[in-house]
């Protein structure tokens, strides 16, 4: 993941890039266990994926993403729209092992939409965000991370 323009020295950021990179490690599990015919494993592995996206899009969908749709409203909707398209596909393993067989088909699918999606974030929303978030809003995206909290736990600074 990138560290050109410092927004990992943001808190925020520096969890939501976390975030991002325990997704894209299990993205790989998940190529993994299809490539093993393992169904149930990518049911399992698209369970963990959702356990950690659940509190991360909170707080990038109520704390930056409202403060950044002002500048980028065309981008963020696009954003949003995308995090729904994966929802519904990882949502489909909520109960164990989809019955529809095109079902690991549509997870990849959309696991490459995600991968897509965490460039475009890490790559965009985030640097831009040092320039267009003030620290109220910033102290908002901070409120929402506390109330969501995070599926992975960070070691002590």
């Amino acid at each position: 993941m990138c560290e050109y323009c410092g927004c990992q020295s943001v808190r925020a950021i520096d969890e939501l890039t976390h975030e991002h990179g325990e997704v894209v490690t299990l993205i790989s599990h998940v190529r993994d266990a299809r490539r093993d015919g393992d169904a149930a494993g990518m049911a399992e592995l698209a369970r963990r994926i959702t356990a950690v996206l659940l509190p991360h899009t909170q707080v990038e969908e109520h704390g930056l993403f409202p403060a950044m749709a002002m500048e980028y409203p065309d981008h963020i909707a696009a954003l949003e729209a995308e995090h729904r398209r994966i929802e519904a596909v990882l949502s489909e393993a909520a109960d164990g092992v989809p019955a529809d067989s095109a079902w690991p088909d549509r997870l990849l699918e959309m696991l490459n939409l995600l991968r897509n999606h965490i460039l475009k974030e890490q790559d965009g929303v985030f640097p831009a965000s040092l320039a267009t978030l003030s620290t109220e809003q910033w102290e908002a995206v901070e409120a929402v991370r506390a109330e969501a909290g995070s599926a992975l736990s960070r070691p002590s600074a």
